[in-house]
C-alpha cells in the first residue's frame, strides 16, 4: 500500500509540475463547470434532433438523479476517507505548483465522479445515432486533469472517481433504458 501512495505521489509531482503560469488561466476556466455549459447544449440539441422532447425531458430528470447521487457518494466518501487536498499538505508545497487552493477533502474526485458518469451515460445514448461518440470521452480526460494540474488532486482520486462514476452511468443507463420502454414508443417518434 505504501508503494501505492508514493506512486501516486509522484506522479502528482510529475503531472502537476508539467504547468507552467501562462496556462493557469486556461485550466482555471477548463475546471468550472459552468464554463461547459454550451458544450452540454450542443450535446442536448444533437440528441434532440434525433429524438424528441420527451426524450430529452427523461433523460434531463435521469442526469440530474444520476449527478445527485454521484456527487453525494463522492461526498460520503471524502468525509468518511479524509485525505488532504495536495494543495494543503505541507510537505508537497515544495514539490508542487498550488494554482487553486480547497479546504475540502481529497479522496475521491467530484469532478472525476460526475464528469465520467454523465460522459459514459452521454456516450450510450450517443452512440445509437453518432458513430463520433467516442470524443465525448476528452470532457472527463480534460475536466478531471484540470484537478490535478491545479493541485486539488491525487491521481488516485481521478482514477477511482473515474471507475465510480462509469458504474453509476451505467446503472442510470440502464434504468433510463427502462423508463424508455415504458414511456416512450421509439426515440425516433416526435
Amino acid at each position: 500500500m505504501e508503494n501505492l501512495k508514493q506512486l501516486d505521489r509522484d506522479l502528482l509531482i510529475f503531472l502537476n509540475n508539467l504547468g507552467s503560469e501562462p496556462f493557469d488561466g486556461f485550466w482555471l476556466l477548463v475546471t468550472k463547470q459552468f464554463h461547459w455549459t454550451p458544450v452540454f447544449m450542443l450535446l442536448f440539441y444533437l440528441l434532440y434532433r434525433k429524438t424528441s422532447l420527451k426524450f430529452i425531458g427523461i433523460m434531463i430528470l435521469f442526469m440530474a438523479g444520476l449527478i445527485l447521487f454521484t456527487d453525494q457518494l463522492t461526498n460520503v466518501a471524502k468525509y468518511s476517507f479524509e485525505r488532504l487536498r495536495p494543495c494543503n499538505v505541507p510537505d508537497l508545497q515544495d514539490q508542487i505548483r498550488v494554482v487553486m487552493q480547497r479546504s475540502s477533502y481529497s479522496f475521491f474526485s467530484g469532478h472525476a465522479s460526475n464528469s465520467m458518469a454523465t460522459t459514459v451515460f452521454f456516450f450510450l445514448l450517443f452512440l445509437r445515432y453518432y458513430k463520433e461518440a467516442k470524443w465525448l470521452f476528452l470532457f472527463p480526460l480534460v475536466f478531471a486533469y484540470s484537478r490535478i494540474y491545479l493541485g486539488l488532486h491525487y491521481p488516485a482520486d481521478i482514477l477511482v472517481g473515474y471507475l465510480f462514476g462509469a458504474g453509476a452511468g451505467l446503472f442510470f443507463h440502464h434504468w433510463f433504458l427502462k423508463a424508455e420502454r415504458k414511456f416512450l414508443t421509439t426515440p425516433e417518434s416526435r
